[in-house]
């Protein structure tokens, strides 16, 4: 046995080092936050001495899991502690998705309308990145964020919320606000293409913009500009601005919605496959479930948020404009969209706040009227400020994803604690659990090694993680030990307050962030 003292040892390990490989027994120990040595020998001798020292108990000993696909920007801060993802072995989260970051901020309040379905828990106490970052980490976060900037955050820094093509100032502006935030450590570019004021930028103004993300060695990741119809079309512009700019490319949680389009995503995942056989750097990511979450506005015509929310209460005050918006939403509702699906999630107090947890079918069942005025009676009663599910995805298009070499399993949440109000989606809380349980253990839909790949070293070099993401010696010692047998998410979408279950200890910089399967009082995260 050696005579080495690490500051944490870890034995009798079944260790998954994320590279895809199979596990093999052994030991880790961790120095100075790093995985110092690794033993493979199969028996005691090969046993580690540490001031800590962990028995695995023959369970999977991993690196810690890194979320490609997060909002926590909007709530880590005033949740540090982040017991929802610490539970689930996530030590890495990546925000500033979906075209929606808290910086740079020049026009607080249209920043805060744009972003508000998520109910942000900020003191808007900075004005760029590296404010925000230093203001993150000063709360202590018990796991590591990268952050990315957003397109909306950008257009509506520059030129504010109205629906039209920037001036040529206004998108130099916009440029140099992106290298400003790189400048200042952001890892990533993101848009919302779907969301305003997003989604009213039309082509050049997204490749000029994804040109400054490519000459500044972003990632860009992109909520496309439509995942229902038209999601292979969206798909393609998303891929052509790759191909025209150079820019890495991450098309955020790959998905097809609606009956009458489950299928398209084994499409999409064969043009993104094309696209890489002829040179373009693109991947994709995807979470276990057939349900998205959003903002209920996201269902309305781009055209009704000119302006921003103050701009929509308005229109929903005058008939004639509020009689253009509901017959518009009536013709998504018609066969596009189904009213049934979605499920009202959280929202300010107020009139409709009893019907959370309901969908827009049963409440305008409920209240004698039709599905889509019962969507704009709700958002005149809570400011536009309405956050839904949507069930509308298939399962097996979510498993042709999770089997996928190229797909990066992602949340797409934003929830950090065990308790709460309204009913947010369950991925906030089961995400890697549920692909660990559910689609490996349950279902079979790919193996366990592949998955754990899929937590860490893929969405970690999609990301520019080079010093974690792996079992390697040298690495920083994110990990995490988890029961194969027992990994398991808990949260429902009626039941969603529930924390998984299975994984035992997390390390977050060699330090024990969860211990035992409670989470200990050292908050070790980092901006990365």
């Amino acid at each position: 046995m050696t005579s080495t003292i690490y500051d944490v040892a870890i034995n009798n390990a079944r260790i998954i080092d994320g590279t895809g490989s199979p596990a093999i027994h052994g030991s880790i120990g961790v120095r100075d936050g790093k995985i110092s040595a690794i033993s493979t020998t199969s028996d005691v001798s090969g046993a580690l001495m540490g001031t800590t020292t962990i028995d695995a108990k023959g369970h999977v000993l991993s690196p810690g899991f890194i979320d490609l696909h997060s909002h926590a920007d909007f709530s880590l801060g005033a949740s540090p502690a982040a017991l929802t993802q610490i539970s689930q072995g996530v030590t890495t989260l990546l925000t500033g998705n979906c075209g929606t970051s808290p910086f740079p901020v020049r026009d607080l309040e249209a920043l805060q309308g744009a972003t508000s379905f998520m109910r942000p828990a900020l003191d808007w106490s900075w004005t760029d990145g590296q404010g925000f970052a230093q203001a993150l980490q000063a709360s202590g976060p018990a796991i590591n964020a990268a952050l990315q900037v957003g397109h909306s955050a950008l257009r509506i820094a520059a030129m504010g919320t109205a629906k039209r093509a920037p001036s040529p100032e206004e998108l130099t502006r916009m440029q140099e606000l992106l290298g400003e935030a790189a400048e200042q450590g952001a890892r990533g570019y993101s848009t919302g293409l779907i969301y305003a004021p997003c989604s009213y930028a039309e082509a050049a103004e997204v490749t000029a913009m994804a040109q400054t993300a490519a000459d500044c060695g972003l990632l860009y990741s992109t909520h496309i500009r439509n995942e229902t119809d038209n999601v292979l079309a969206a798909v393609t512009e998303a891929i052509t601005v790759a191909r025209e700019t150079g820019v890495r490319l991450e098309i955020s949680h790959i998905k097809a919605m609606g009956p009458r389009n489950h299928g398209k995503v084994r499409e999409a995942l064969a043009l993104l496959a094309a696209a890489r056989e002829n040179g373009v750097d693109v991947t994709t990511d995807v979470y276990p479930y057939t349900a998205s979450s959003t903002t209920l506005t996201s269902r309305l015509p781009d055209w009704s948020l000119d302006g921003g929310g103050a701009a929509l209460l308005g229109r929903l005050a005058d008939p004639a404009q509020r009689r253009r918006i509901a017959a518009a939403l009536a013709q998504r509702f018609d066969g596009e969209i189904d009213p049934a699906g979605i499920v009202l999630a959280d929202m300010p107090e107020g009139e409709y706040t009893p019907w959370i947890g309901r969908s827009l079918a049963d409440i305008a069942e409920g209240t004698s009227t039709t599905a889509h005025e019962a969507v704009l009676d709700v958002l005149a009663a809570h400011q536009g400020s309405v956050a839904i599910i949507n069930h509308a995805m298939d399962d097996g298009d979510v498993q042709a994803a999770l089997a996928d070499s190229y797909v990066s399993i992602a949340s797409d949440g934003w929830v950090m604690t065990e308790s709460g109000t309204g009913t947010p989606h369950p991925r906030s809380f089961g995400t890697f659990t549920r692909v660990l349980g559910h689609y490996v253990r349950e279902l079979g839909t790919l193996p366990l090694a592949e998955a754990v790949r899929k937590m860490t070293s893929l969405p970690a070099s999609r990301a520019g993680l080079t010093d974690r993401g792996q079992i390697k010696e040298g690495l920083v010692a994110d990990l995490a030990i988890f029961d194969p047998e027992t990994v398991a998410d808990c949260s429902t979408y009626l039941q969603p307050w529930q924390l998984s279950v299975g994984v035992s200890h997390v390390l977050v910089g060699g330090q024990l962030a969860f211990a035992d399967h409670r989470q200990s009082n050292i908050r070790n995260g980092r901006i990365l």
